[in-house]
């Protein structure tokens, strides 16, 4: 387990003071991200072999929205590990330990020289704290693309302020891009992510917009290959 704790502050909010997605992603993904300080057997056996893990799903269900200077914890658990794969919990709590958002995710461990899949060592494994599988409402990881032609928009170039330093874009800039093409007022209460190819600086992504039953997916491509799929309810 993986804690940290924010407050919702003004680069946070949106127009109306409430935590914008984007930003509650960011926590989440923080969280996860830091949580391999809290297991030394797989922070070792990753800095020996050169590896790393890459968020390839997330699920996010929005439970409450909190408002400015709301007092928030993060937590991350882990509640199953495969050889070239981990599932995590990523919650985030309000002041009275209530739920504002419930996610899960699934990482792939990789290869950094090569940027390909690559093992862990059962022994590694073995040392990583499994924790219960928290309660939400799990969807499956793979998003379909409609067959129905979408909405095509403008490309957008990823910039260096949307890299991070696994040297691609960030994952939660996927979502800000592609909430930017919602109509104004669309409430989100559940979004999905499948992540397929990293884009990198200077890669122009084109968003393609479908509507569907109650919400809509955005499809953000580079050269006609979906980067990311986005799924909004």
């Amino acid at each position: 387990m993986y804690t940290l704790n924010y407050q919702v502050t003004t680069s946070t909010c949106d127009s109306e003071g409430r935590l914008k997605l984007y930003s509650a992603l960011q926590m989440m993904q923080d969280c996860s991200e830091m949580w391999i300080d809290s297991e030394p057997g797989a922070k070792l056996f990753f800095a020996e072999h050169n590896m790393t893990q890459l968020l390839a799903t997330r699920q996010v269900e929005v439970v409450r929205v909190p408002r400015y200077k709301e007092a928030l914890t993060v937590t991350t658990t882990v509640y199953e590990v495969m050889p070239m794969y981990g599932f995590r919990n990523t919650f985030i709590r309000d002041a009275q330990g209530q739920p504002c958002y419930r996610t899960w995710s699934m990482g792939a461990f990789v290869d950094l020289a090569t940027g390909k899949l690559a093992r862990i060592a059962p022994e590694a494994i073995d040392t990583i704290t499994i924790e219960p599988k928290q309660e939400m409402n799990y969807r499956g990881r793979r998003i379909i693309l409609p067959k129905e032609a979408g909405t095509v928009f403008d490309p957008v170039t990823v910039m260096r302020a949307d890299i991070d330093y696994n040297r691609h874009m960030n994952n939660a800039n996927y979502v800000r891009i592609a909430m930017e093409l919602l109509p104004e007022g669309f409430e989100v209460r559940d979004m999905r992510v499948e992540y397929r190819i990293a884009a990198k600086l200077g890669d122009r992504l084109t968003p393609t917009v479908h509507r569907i039953d109650g919400g809509y997916i955005v499809s953000l491509a580079i050269d006609g290959e979906p980067s990311a799929i986005i799924e909004f309810l």
